[in-house]
């Protein structure tokens, strides 16, 4: 695991984080996140409160969801698979919705 693909724990729970040299700024799995804020009992459960949130979010216009990027994060099942990141200012914005 590099610098650039590093985990970081929080309250024990793992957050899947990626390094952009050129903006030189992390980016960090919003299901990730969400699930360690709500206190998700399961990824699974951390992705529908993420689909759920995002879709009344794009419904009242917030445009935070629409510049979150989607980058290939290592998944449960040991795959690189898209997920939605977003940086500390995109972060600290969604999380203020939860």
């Amino acid at each position: 695991m590099t610098k650039e693909t590093a985990i970081k724990l929080f309250n024990e729970k793992q957050i899947r984080t990626h390094w952009d040299d050129e903006q030189e700024k992390w980016y960090f799995s919003i299901v990730d996140v969400i699930g360690v804020l709500t206190d998700q009992s399961s990824h699974q459960t951390a992705r529908n409160y993420w689909k759920l949130m995002k879709n009344r979010l794009v419904n009242d216009g917030n445009e935070t969801v629409t510049n979150c990027n989607r980058l290939k994060l290592l998944a449960e099942d040991g795959k690189m698979r898209l997920t939605d990141v977003a940086d500390t200012e995109q972060l600290f914005k969604l999380t203020q919705n939860i």
